[in-house]
Parts: structure tokens; sequence; C-alpha cells
């Protein structure tokens, strides 16, 4: 089966909230740096009439959407930031009960993500908080934001040396994903739900000043070149915006989704996909144990790496500097995949799949 690959991210703001950049600047920085489509999420506010292609024939396009990140405003700490799409209306009407909003973005068509679930403290800055997701009751959410790049960012940032170091030169710090949201997205994963994972900047373009120092803080442009989601429709962009937005929401509801971090590297071409007596399977499918054998996993990635299969928690097989890994699945579960990167002479992570589901006999 064909699948085309389109890279895109979900989360970021503007001045209708507490981004820098507009709409447009935003576009232009996805254009420069070849990002298929954007979903603009500003707080609490669902920007309408400014969706559609922007470019040109020599820039080139991308297509840009509005979502809305969601939260209660008058609780403290502002923690359970949820993250909708596709619902073509304003939702911060039930920003005050996590499992209404949940609710209610469903009976609209659309999708809910749990956004940055295990955000933390910086803690050196005293007006630094913690808005981590922790109404975890609540269900029927589409899945979760696993890498939230500015979230993640905050736990590198142990004291003020630490900090001005790393946000001159964040590459280095960057690692991977948060361990506990990979621990939590493993355990709902274990306990039979389908959950499905995402990544995104939460781009701002803050600008910082201290005294005679100056700086953007991750321009929009740094930030669409790091942590992205890739998807894989069954069929192209068409170029018209209605049909394209819910080609890209059809297919991250269905899961077939990778993340990548693409600093280290394009990750175009990864696939993660099995192969069974009653059919075959891609990312987000399910796909059960036959009578004569088990399901056959198969991973290729874009260049040499570590390429490791993890069931519910558990590395089940792992292939070192290599592109593929091949395994035979013969226990029911999620399966995914995190691909590691050698990079400056430290083991990042590279790409982060979206589970098959291994059902059994």
């Amino acid at each position: 089966m064909t699948y085309y690959e389109y890279i895109g991210n979900m989360h970021m703001h503007t001045p209708y909230s507490d981004g820098e950049g507009t709409h447009r600047e935003i576009a232009d920085a996805a254009i420069k740096t070849k990002l298929d489509f954007v979903i603009v999420t500003d707080h609490n506010i669902w920007v309408d009439h400014v969706q559609g292609y922007y470019g040109d024939d020599q820039r080139g396009y991308v297509l840009l959407l509005t979502g809305e990140e969601i939260h209660d405003r008058n609780r403290l700490p502002q923690v359970n930031h949820c993250l909708v799409y596709g619902t073509q209306r304003e939702m911060s009407e039930y920003a005050h009960h996590p499992q209404k909003l949940v609710n209610a973005v469903k009976e609209h068509g659309g999708l809910s993500f749990l956004a940055h679930p295990f955000d933390t403290q910086i803690p050196w800055q005293q007006d630094s908080s913690a808005i981590a997701w922790v109404d975890w009751d609540v269900t029927g959410y589409t899945g979760l934001e696993i890498w939230n790049y500015m979230s993640n960012f905050k736990t590198y940032l142990l004291t003020p040396a630490q900090t001005l170091r790393h946000v001159y030169q964040p590459h280095k710090a960057m690692i991977g994903p948060s361990v506990e949201t990979l621990a939590k997205w493993d355990a709902l994963l274990a306990s039979g739900q389908k959950v499905v994972g995402i990544g995104n900047s939460d781009a701002h373009g803050t600008h910082f000043k201290v005294g005679p120092l100056q700086r953007v803080i991750f321009p929009y442009e740094y930030l669409f070149q790091c942590v992205n989601t890739h998807i894989l429709p069954l069929t192209p962009f068409s170029g018209v915006v209605a049909d394209d937005e819910a080609l890209i929401y059809q297919t991250l509801h269905a899961g077939r989704a990778f993340i990548s971090y693409q600093l280290l590297g394009s990750a175009r071409g990864f696939r993660f996909t099995g192969q069974g007596a009653t059919g075959s399977a891609i990312m987000g499918d399910s796909i059960r144990i036959g009578a004569s054998g088990g399901v056959t996993l198969q991973v290729v990635a874009p260049a040499r790496a570590t390429i490791k299969l993890i069931r519910h928690g558990e590395t089940v097989a792992m292939e070192t500097n290599k592109e593929n890994l091949t395994y035979v699945a013969l226990q029911p579960g999620a399966y995914r995949v995190e691909v590691w990167k050698l990079w400056q002479g430290v083991e990042r992570c590279w790409i982060l799949s979206n589970p098959i589901y291994v059902d059994g006999r």
C-alpha cells in the first residue's frame, strides 16, 4: 500500500495569546524550513479566517490551520493544557472541566491531545510554574503530546549559568523527550488504550533582553527544524484547504504518524510495519496473530542508528548501527519504535513511532 508523507508542527502561538509572530510570519518560517503544514494553537482562543495555503511557486507553499490550546485560567497553577484540533469553533467555554472539554471536542468532530503532560518548574525561577496534566481520570482524548520541545527544554535549565549556556546553544542540551511522559504513554498502552503520540515545538518567538543583550528565544524557524510530526495519509494533498485539513486530522486520528527530531537529520522515509496471516499493518493499525505464527514487525530507518522495539515499556528487540530491524511478535500488545542517533558526541532521540497494536489469536 502506498502512503504519502507530510511533516508538520501543531503547537505554536501568535500575539492573539502569548506569541510574537503573526500567522503570516509563522507561515514564512514554515516555508523556509520545508514544513508541509502548521497548526497555530493560541491559548483559549480559536482564530478564524486565517486558514489557507501560504507562499508562492518560487518559495513553495505551506498549509496553515488553526486549533486551540485550552486551559482554565482561574486555576492556579494553570495545569491541564489541552490541544484541540478540527472543531471549527471556539471551545474554551469548556476550559473549567477537562472531561467536558474532551467530550465536547469529540462531539464536534475534533481531536484532543493532552499537552506537555509532565511539564516541570525551572527550579531557580520563583515565578516559574509546572503546567503539567494532573487530571488523569479523564478518558476519551485522542492522544498525548509525547515530545514538547520547549517544555522538555526547561528540564535542562537547572541553574542560571546552565540556562544562559543552553539558550545560546540549545542543540547541545536536547537529548530526548520526557522519560515520565514515555512511561505514562507505555502504561496507557499496556492498559489496552489506543493513544496517539505527537511531537511539537510550542513556539512563541519570545524576545528576551538583559541589559545590552537582546535575543529572540527560539525563533519559529529554529524550532520548526527540531521536533515535528510526520503523517502518512493514503492520498496526497489536493491543494484544497478543507480537503487537506480533513486528511490531516483523519490521519492523526488513525495514528499513522511518527515524531522526529529533525536537527539530527531528515527522518523522511522512516517506516514501521507489520505482516501477519491476517494482513498487513502500519503505525496506528491493529493486526491479529494468526494460528500459524506471530506478526512480523519491520522497521526501516533513513540512516544507520540504534533501533529499539518497545512493548509496554520493555525493549524486546534492538539493533545498533543498523537501518533495519525485524522481529516476530508472539505476544499481543502495543509495539512502538524509538530510533537513537549519535550526534555531536551524544546519543540522542531521533525518531519515535506510534504503536502497532498486535491482538491475540
